[in-house]
């Protein structure tokens, strides 16, 4: 059953988690209809409720997407970057070298699922271990571990 073009109106102009929907919008079966007897009292739906009753998939169904390199990355940053991305598969990932241009200093913020219950301690020896043979011939890093 599609819905009223109030109601469509409605879910259109809010942009709010919930949304208020007029006394005359309210979803109602009357007792002549066959039963279950579906009857919704309340004032405020939740948006993901409409969206779905509507047959569109709520934002927060979608599955997260990997990060893409930026154009910008030296050959440096992007061989680190794409060292990590296949690794770790992380959901934000910046990679920056702060030395001035010779490679031996880098900045990296992850943050990643495989995080999940470990320690800043142990996310940083886990991406330490990815990049053991990169930072081997570095002055140091600057490492910034998130869980997703």
């Amino acid at each position: 059953m599609a819905p009223s073009r109030a109601l469509s109106r409605v879910i259109a102009a809010r942009s709010s988690r919930f949304l208020e929907v007029p006394a005359p919008c309210r979803l109602q079966n009357h007792a002549t209809r066959s039963p279950p007897y579906i009857r919704f009292e309340f004032d405020r739906i939740p948006r993901y409720a409409l969206l779905q009753w509507q047959g569109i998939r709520p934002y927060t169904a979608q599955a997260p997407t990997a990060p893409e390199a930026p154009e910008y990355l030296t050959k440096g940053e992007l061989e680190v970057f794409n060292k990590l991305k296949g690794e770790l598969a992380p959901q934000k990932l910046e990679v920056q070298d702060i030395s001035g241009g010779c490679g031996s200093m880098y900045a990296i913020n992850i943050t990643s699922d495989k995080f999940k219950g470990l320690t800043v301690i142990k996310q940083h020896r886990l991406v330490n271990e990815v990049l053991k043979d990169y930072v081997k011939n570095w002055h140091g890093v600057q490492l910034r571990t998130h869980s997703a």
